[in-house]
């Protein structure tokens, strides 16, 4: 018996040595609507203790960026293209919009598989649904465990514009109602890992729902802010961002548990700014505006890479990088190399040896039909033409009393030296008016590969009560035809 014992021991336990391989597994994590000031390491009144371990440990990125919204974001990450190059510019993909994110573009995803990996994504889509070829098990991952659209009840799983919206991969899964869906994903990371065999690297894209509304969170996270101060919204955000951190630091311990620390990189980021409304919760102080805007507080985002890959880690980069380097960068860290067209560049050695970035400039985004608005970052200066959106500052209320102040007034020219000011306090558009033209030209070369925005249509073939109360795809044509045009100098 002692024998038998023994050898069953040593066969449990082999499997959970680590296999050296020549590319570390990823995960990739993106928050939803988690703000600048959301976080631990921005905001001690965030309790993100497990977050905070793994940015201090690796590296955290204090100039990352994303576009203001959620789709756009999505599809900066995953195919390398700023959105206005593929027509994903305008905003959010509602529910009965027949289009999506076009399917002849190839994600980080299908490159990853193509270097070997095993493809696995939990959590949130919000890239289009209405064609299967538009959803993820279409879109390079061998498996899917989430919901296409872009919000729900955190624990029935009902849409936000109405249906039902889980899956199992394509099939509908009914028995994830009542399960509180930011404990759901972290069980189904934890499952993966604890069954992905090691022979092949993991990449595994991470979406929690948290901190989107509705603002739902279990007790024992709530309980946890029971003497802050501020409104009961902005309690129940910081909670919910709270039960999010434990799900994290559960995936940190699956990684230690299955002999996958030391072989596995965690790339962390959330897909834009915090929303300021009240009914939302978010914060991006000292950062003007929120989601949905132009400005910093809208686009400047709370991100970290944390593993044992990186060469250099322990310290904070200032490094520019933006949402579109994701897929370049990561696809470096997995021993690739990405063609030639992209707008990303590779940061993997400006995050993991803490080098110069490889970026001087980025476009923030150009929208002719929905916002009329655009904005461009070039060295420290940042330009923005039309209205950027809502521009107030809002100090945390869980440390004081909410406070709210709005900009003097909102010039359809602005221009910002980011570096001096990141609050974008001192509009220095007639102080410094020589810079303007240069940069308006510089935005006017990104112009010139500017596609048309997606239908933003609504079709009620998609609605969900022609299929039982579920949101389901097979009521449109996916687009398989569309090439991103390439910049022309003027």
């Amino acid at each position: 018996m002692v024998v038998l014992c023994g050898i069953l021991v040593v066969t449990v336990m082999c499997c959970w040595l680590p296999i050296s391989r020549a590319v570390p597994n990823i995960i990739l994590i993106v928050a939803d609507d988690l703000g600048w000031n959301d976080v631990g390491w921005n905001n001690a009144n965030i309790k993100t203790p497990k977050m905070d371990d793994l940015a201090s440990e690796g590296v955290t990125l204090a100039n990352s960026y994303m576009q203001p919204v959620c789709s756009p974001s999505r599809s900066a990450i995953l195919t390398g293209y700023y959105p206005f190059r593929i027509g994903m510019q305008e905003g959010p993909l509602s529910g009965l919009q027949p289009s999506g994110l076009p399917a002849s573009l190839n994600l980080l995803s299908t490159k990853l598989k193509e270097l070997g990996y095993n493809t696995e994504m939990v959590g949130k889509w919000h890239l289009g649904y209405c064609d299967w070829k538009y959803t993820p098990t279409y879109r390079g991952f061998d498996n899917f465990f989430g919901f296409y659209l872009g919000g729900q009840d955190y624990y029935t799983h009902e849409s936000d514009e109405g249906g039902f919206d889980f899956r199992s991969n394509k099939d509908v899964d009914v028995e994830t109602n009542t399960t509180y869906n930011t404990q759901l994903f972290t069980e189904r990371a934890v499952k993966i890992i604890a069954e992905h065999d090691q022979v092949n690297p993991l990449f595994l894209y991470l979406t929690y729902n948290a901190a989107h509304t509705p603002l739902q969170v279990p007790d024992e996270y709530l309980d946890l802010y029971s003497g802050a101060g501020g409104t009961v919204n902005r309690r129940k955000f910081a909670a919910m961002v709270s039960a999010m951190d434990a799900g994290i630091g559960d995936i940190k311990d699956a990684l230690t548990t299955y002999g996958m620390d030391d072989d596995t990189l965690i790339f962390f980021t959330s897909d834009n700014g915090g929303g300021l409304k009240g009914t939302v919760g978010g914060n991006n102080y000292p950062l003007r505006g929120g989601k949905g805007t132009l400005w910093e507080g809208g686009t400047k985002v709370p991100a970290f890479v944390w593993g044992e890959a990186l060469e250099t880690k322990g310290y904070k980069s200032e490094a520019m990088i933006h949402a579109v380097d994701w897929f370049p960068t990561i696809i470096s860290a997995a021993g690739g190399t990405t063609d030639s067209g992209i707008d990303g560049v590779d940061q993997w050695a400006t995050i993991s040896k803490n080098e110069a970035s490889k970026r001087t400039e980025f476009v923030y985004n150009i929208d002719e039909t929905d916002s009329n608005n655009a904005a461009i970052r070039v060295g420290d200066y940042k330009l923005i033409l039309g209205d950027p959106g809502n521009d107030k500052w809002q100090v945390d209320p869980l440390d004081s009393s909410a406070v709210e102040i709005t900009g003097d007034s909102v010039d359809d020219v602005m221009l910002f030296n980011i570096n001096d000011d990141p609050s974008e306090t001192e509009d220095l558009s007639e102080t410094e008016p020589r810079r303007i033209p240069r940069m308006r030209a510089t935005l006017q070369n990104y112009k010139t590969a500017l596609a048309d925005p997606i239908s933003r249509s609504r079709d009620t073939s998609g609605d969900p009560d022609n299929f039982g109360g579920v949101v389901t795809p097979g009521w449109c044509t996916a687009d398989e035809s569309f090439t991103p045009a390439d910049y022309t100098s003027s």
